[in-house]
């Protein structure tokens, strides 16, 4: 009798093992590093103010999180993953050859890159070629005929208006969403109309790979970090890392603007970009508090004017946007490829 109570208590475990549905208690979400700390607060008062378990949040990076979460649809991938960038046409198609069928995307707020640096090395205004000159693999030769591998080392060879001081830049992995957004508004943007470029590609954005930029991995802090310990050199990260460091450093004018809440909400910021999250649609019954995590981090008190994560960097959408991309959320509409070919 106590033999086949075993068996049976074995069987029953394996059984609950087996079915991920059964076994998870806890909501996953992977994604960018940039909307991880706006996740992460919003992830510790769903848990203190629910009866459910804090979620789990992994910072991957937004294209290490869109391959994580279109790996399948199993309860062995994750239910939510966070974008500092919009989801790409070809991963939508990825998840679709894997099975996850159903996607809900949310817009949370706005988010400017910054090129960030210490204090002590004083104000900078670089513009955008400056910019695009200084982290480039190829820039224009004299003549403007044809490209050749970046000769520059410090920024007044690029602009005799800014100082001799070394160009070493941190900067995110490829696998980040700010990277990606950073190649699309400080380089696509204009090698798209120099005929250096034109003449190589439509869409230039290769950043150079000599010891200039430094790949720095998805912890945006351990930038913040090296821009503390060396007054020489700049960081790239989202705008809400600036604000939370502010007292020891500043942000780079770009073309004369400086990131603030205004300016990126207002689009006068050149590298103003917006920050999502993408629901697994399949999952929402089956993780346990899904439906209230997003409608939680969907809600006024989060993402409004003066709310909680707007406290932490996080720059607010305009009223209307808010309720546009609320209702979607709550409604659970399906994403399309149509709708991402239009960006």
């Amino acid at each position: 009798m106590k033999k086949s109570l075993i068996a049976f208590a074995l069987i029953a475990s394996f059984a609950v093992l087996a079915n991920p549905a059964v076994a998870r208690d806890q909501i996953r979400i992977v994604g960018s590093s940039t909307v991880y700390p706006f996740a992460s607060y919003t992830g510790e008062e769903f848990g203190a103010t629910t009866r459910y378990k804090t979620p789990v949040i992994e910072s991957t990076g937004s294209g290490g999180g869109f391959k994580l979460f279109c790996a399948g649809d199993g309860m062995d991938t994750p239910d939510i993953t966070n974008a500092s960038r919009r989801m790409k046409a070809r991963e939508f198609k990825l998840c679709g050859e894997n099975g996850v069928h159903g996607i809900t995307e949310a817009v949370i707020g706005y988010d400017g890159i910054v090129l960030a640096q210490n204090k002590k090395a004083g104000p900078v205004n670089l513009s955008r070629k400056d910019i695009l000159l200084a982290v480039a693999a190829d820039v224009p030769n004299k003549d403007g005929s044809g490209l050749i591998p970046n000769p520059y080392r410090f920024w007044d060879q690029i602009n005799p208006k800014l100082s001799h001081r070394p160009i070493l830049i941190y900067g995110p992995p490829t696998s980040s969403g700010t990277r990606d957004a950073f190649e699309d508004l400080a380089m696509k943007h204009l090698t798209k109309k120099m005929d250096a470029y034109k003449a190589v590609t439509k869409k230039y954005h290769k950043i150079r790979q000599d010891g200039v930029y430094v790949p720095s991995g998805e912890n945006d802090n351990l930038i913040v970090q090296r821009l503390v310990k060396d007054a020489k050199a700049i960081g790239i990260f989202g705008y809400s890392f600036l604000a939370e460091n502010a007292d020891t450093l500043i942000g780079a004018m770009i073309d004369g603007v400086g990131a603030t809440p205004a300016t990126v909400s207002h689009g006068t910021y050149p590298y103003s970009r917006s920050l999502y999250f993408y629901i697994k649609k399949s999952h929402v019954d089956q993780a346990p508090g899904m439906k209230e995590y997003t409608k939680l981090f969907m809600s006024e008190e989060m993402i409004g004017e003066g709310a909680a994560l707007s406290e932490i960097g996080l720059i607010p959408l305009p009223a209307k946007a808010r309720e546009t991309s609320r209702n979607r959320v709550l409604e659970l509409k399906d994403l399309s490829l149509d709708a991402l070919k239009k960006k």
